[in-house]
C-alpha cells in the first residue's frame, strides 16, 4: 500500500459516488442519493489518509505541484461538498458537483502530470506554504459549489417562470450559492491575499509584485466582493448574483489553470 494506490482507491470510490448520484437524479430514489453520499464520504476519508501519506514520504506540504495541488483541491472539494450537504441537503446538487471533482482527480492522474515528489526550493520551504495554498484552495473549493448552484439557479428560474415545477427551488439555489461564497470569500481573502503577502514579503522581501497569479488572484477577489456588496448593499439576488458567481469561478479557474500554463511567473507549478 503506497499514496497512489490510496488515491486510486479514492478515485474509484468518487467514481461510484458519482454513478449514484447520477442514478438518484433520474430514479428520483433518495436512498441511491445516500449511498452516493457515502460513497463520498468514504472517499474524503481514504483521501485523507492518502495525502498524509504523501506528507510523510515527501517531507512537506502535498501541494506543491500540479499533480498534488488537483489531488488536495479534489479533496478541498469533497470537504466543502460534505458540510453543505450535511447543513442543506441538496442532493441534486451532488451529481453535477461530483463531475468537477472526477475531472480534478483525472487531470491529476493524467500521465502529464509529474507525480514524484521533489525537495523544494528554499522560498517554499515555509509553514506559510500550507497556510497560504491549503486555506485558499478550500475558499475555491466553496467557489466551485456556488458555480454549480448558480447555474442549477438559472435552470430552476427558467423553469418557474414557465410554470415548471423544479427539483430545487431557484430561491433555495440562490441561498445556498450566497451561503457558500460567504463562506469561500473570506477563506480566500485570508488565504489567497493576505497569507500570500505576508509569505512573499518574508520570501522576497516585497508585499507585492503583480506576478501573474497576484494579479488574477486580485481580479476574482474583487469580482466575488463585487458580488457580496452587489447583494448585501443593494440587495441584488437571483439571475444578476447568479452570473456574477459564475463569472467569479471562471476567473478562479482561470487563475488556478491558464496562469500556471499560459503566463510564467512565481507560482508556476514545475
Amino acid at each position: 500500500m503506497n499514496e497512489s494506490t490510496l488515491f486510486l482507491i479514492t478515485f474509484i470510490l468518487y467514481i461510484i459516488s458519482t454513478f449514484f448520484y447520477f442514478s438518484f437524479l433520474f430514479s428520483k430514489k433518495e436512498n441511491l442519493a445516500k449511498t452516493g453520499y457515502l460513497f463520498a464520504f468514504a472517499g474524503l476519508i481514504v483521501h485523507t489518509i492518502a495525502l498524509l501519506w504523501r506528507t510523510v514520504e515527501s517531507g512537506h506540504a502535498p501541494f506543491t505541484n500540479m499533480y498534488e495541488s488537483l489531488s488536495f483541491l479534489a479533496w478541498s472539494s469533497i470537504l466543502a461538498y460534505v458540510v453543505i450537504e450535511m447543513k442543506f441537503k441538496i442532493r441534486k446538487a451532488g451529481p453535477y458537483f461530483m463531475l468537477i471533482v472526477i475531472g480534478l482527480m483525472a487531470l491529476a492522474s493524467s500521465p502529464l502530470m509529474p507525480k514524484e515528489a521533489t525537495p523544494l526550493v528554499p522560498a517554499l520551504q515555509s509553514y506559510w506554504l500550507w497556510l497560504h495554498v491549503s486555506v485558499t484552495l478550500i475558499g475555491e473549493a466553496f467557489f466551485a459549489f456556488a458555480f454549480i448552484t448558480s447555474i442549477l439557479y438559472l435552470v430552476a428560474d427558467a423553469k418557474e417562470k414557465k410554470g415548471t415545477k423544479p427539483g430545487l427551488s431557484a430561491e433555495k439555489l440562490d441561498s445556498v450559492s450566497y451561503r457558500c461564497i460567504a463562506i469561500g470569500f473570506p477563506l480566500f481573502t485570508l488565504g489567497g491575499i493576505v497569507f500570500g503577502m505576508i509569505w512573499a514579503y518574508k520570501a522576497w522581501g516585497s508585499w507585492w509584485s503583480w506576478d501573474p497569479k497576484e494579479t488574477w488572484s486580485l481580479i476574482t477577489w474583487f469580482v466575488f466582493a463585487l458580488y457580496l456588496h452587489t447583494r448585501i448593499v443593494m440587495g441584488w439576488k437571483g439571475r444578476r448574483s447568479a452570473y456574477i458567481a459564475i463569472i467569479g469561478f471562471l476567473a478562479a479557474l482561470f487563475t488556478y489553470f491558464g496562469v500556471n500554463y499560459l503566463l510564467t511567473g512565481l507560482h508556476s507549478y514545475a
